[in-house]
């Protein structure tokens, strides 16, 4: 599902979700607080988000204000522990108005952080979809 706001974000969610595997997960998650926005570099992890921006923040804890201001680019949200303990689930990717006129889809975000773990969002395994429950009868 592709929804588009009124700002020009674009979010998609990832049906059925994207499962990062073990390996993979610790790898990326080393990476990106290696790339974070607190060290210099692009990336923004937080405990159910990866935000990625077009340039390091200017001062460690702010991304700025005026033209020095770093931009977000696009957000993934995620859940960690999920299916399994170690496993990461990528469920929604958010490309902002910036990340468009950038040149940034969905796919190219999600295989820029994937990349760290040497994957991408096409060969990620995905969730079991599990069929839904019976509706409640008195």
């Amino acid at each position: 599902m592709v929804a588009s706001y009124q700002d020009g974000a674009v979010t998609e969610v990832i049906r059925p979700a994207a499962v990062v595997p073990e390996e993979a997960a610790r790898t990326i998650l080393v990476e990106l607080s290696l790339n974070s926005v607190f060290a210099g570099g692009l990336w923004h992890g937080q405990p159910s988000r990866w935000d990625r921006y077009d340039r390091c923040w200017p001062t460690p804890d702010d991304p700025g204000t005026g033209p020095d201001a770093a931009l977000l680019l696009g957000s993934i949200q995620v859940a960690y522990g999920t299916p399994t303990k170690y496993e990461i689930t990528i469920y929604r990717v958010t490309v902002t108005s910036t990340g468009e006129t950038h040149g940034w889809s969905v796919q190219s975000l999600c295989d820029e952080a994937l990349g760290f773990g040497d994957l991408n969002l096409a060969m990620c395994p995905r969730a079991e979809l599990s069929a839904p429950p019976e509706p409640f009868r008195y």
